[in-house]
């Protein structure tokens, strides 16, 4: 008899027997922990200084519209280019904005302004690195390892938003120099790792650069009516559900945490997320991912609500690792939809995209709720956006049953 068990286990770790894909890994592991550390320590050092929630809107913002003005150029890079180079030099460019946080900290000047032209700059080289960091991990491995290396993709992100904002309000609480200088070694240490990965098999785009080719990730998006539900219905969920930005007030104001409680915070979604991630790697989603999906980005938004309403520290925390958990579903649908239905030829230009939708729903989500809480307070912004979030399942519904009859991700039925 077969072991069925030792066998399922190969597949679910299937990825990591690819070298480069291993690399590649702990590259996305060690860059976005050190994003999860910047991340707390800008948000807790700018509104220390101006007290201001529409500044914590701001800095969402501000690292949201390079990746919308440029959408036609970087996912036309991507796939023009090597994707494993782009990603080395877009984190040796982010290495040196987090070098220029730490300097305008250790300076001790208080011209938050500056820390906005930091994270614009950090915003333009994000803009670029993410249709090719998408793009690559599908080069680095077959197709039958494709479930698995998104998986574990995720759950590289999720582990690094779980330790990252611990570590980085404990190292700010420390001293807000330790947290930026622990921040600009990960950061260089994810360039060093992601130049190990071997050349990847990428096909190169070779025809010159026309209007054509250029909107050639718009086109596909439009036409894969599925494709277009899932991402739009991400952009709409989270850009009125999170909460992300808002958590500074929660945590000085409301839960009276200091950065130490905002760093756990930060941490309870990505918690849930990775509980989520590390049952999907396991076990796939196989019947019924349209439903699921609308299912979970429904529960994304009851469980904002919950937190929005919560005056008890315990209680925010389960709400956080439940919405975390919820908007894992909708990530992995969403994720294995684009990679496994979208050639390699136009991938580059299909993420660039989806990063927008997805910049949208987080940055721009940021700003959303920065400025609804500056005009009518933090806890009316979080509930009146997740009531929001459940309504936008209900439409999204109706709008596209294509989406909501999905049954496979691999295109059947």
């Amino acid at each position: 008899m077969p072991d069925t068990t030792a066998a399922h286990r190969r597949k679910s770790f299937g990825a990591f027997q690819h070298r480069g894909f291993l690399f590649y890994w702990l590259s996305r592991l060690c860059a976005t922990f050190a994003v999860n550390i910047v991340s707390v320590s800008v948000g807790w050092q700018v509104y220390d200084l101006t007290r201001d929630p529409f500044d914590l809107g701001l800095i969402g913002l501000v690292q949201f519209l390079p990746a919308l003005l440029l959408v036609l150029v970087t996912g036309s890079v991507a796939d023009r280019y090597n994707r494993r180079m782009i990603m080395a030099l877009c984190l040796a460019g982010e290495a040196l904005a987090v070098l220029a946080l730490l300097a305008f900290t250790v300076s001790g000047s208080e011209r938050v302004t500056i820390v906005f032209g930091v994270l614009l700059f950090f915003g333009i080289v994000r803009a670029f690195m993410g249709p090719a960091q998408q793009s690559l991990a599908p080069n680095l491995v077959p197709t039958q390892d494709l479930a698995s290396a998104i998986a574990w993709n995720s759950s590289a992100w999720q582990i690094a938003t779980i330790v990252g904002p611990v570590a980085g309000g404990l190292l700010y609480g420390v001293a807000p120099e330790a947290s930026y200088g622990v921040a600009l070694v990960m950061m260089i240490l994810g360039a060093i790792l992601i130049l190990l990965v071997p050349k990847p098999a990428q096909k190169i785009l070779g025809d010159k650069a026309s209007w054509e080719t250029v909107i050639a990730g718009f086109r596909y998006v439009w036409k894969e009516k599925i494709v277009l539900g899932a991402i739009s219905l991400d952009l709409f969920a989270v850009l009125l559900g999170g909460a992300t930005a808002l958590m500074p007030v929660f945590a000085r104001d409301i839960l009276e945490v200091g950065p130490w409680g905002l760093g756990l915070l930060r941490a309870a979604p990505a918690v849930g997320a990775l509980t989520v991630a590390a049952w999907l790697a396991f076990h796939p989603i196989r019947n019924h991912a349209g439903l699921l999906l609308f299912a979970f980005v429904t529960m994304f938004g009851l469980t904002t609500i919950v937190f929005g309403l919560s005056s008890i520290v315990w209680l925010s925390v389960v709400a956080l690792v439940l919405m975390g958990a919820s908007d894992m579903v909708s990530v992995y649908i969403r994720e294995t939809l684009i990679q496994l239905w979208t050639p390699d030829a136009v991938r580059g230009r299909v993420n660039a995209v989806n990063m927008v939708f997805v910049g949208a729903s987080n940055e721009l989500g940021e700003f959303r709720a920065g400025m609804s809480a500056a005009a009518f307070g933090a806890v009316a912004a979080v509930v009146i956006g997740g009531a929001g979030t459940v309504a936008i399942a209900a439409l999204w519904s109706r709008f596209f049953p294509d989406l909501r009859r999905a049954r496979h991700l691999d295109g059947r039925t």
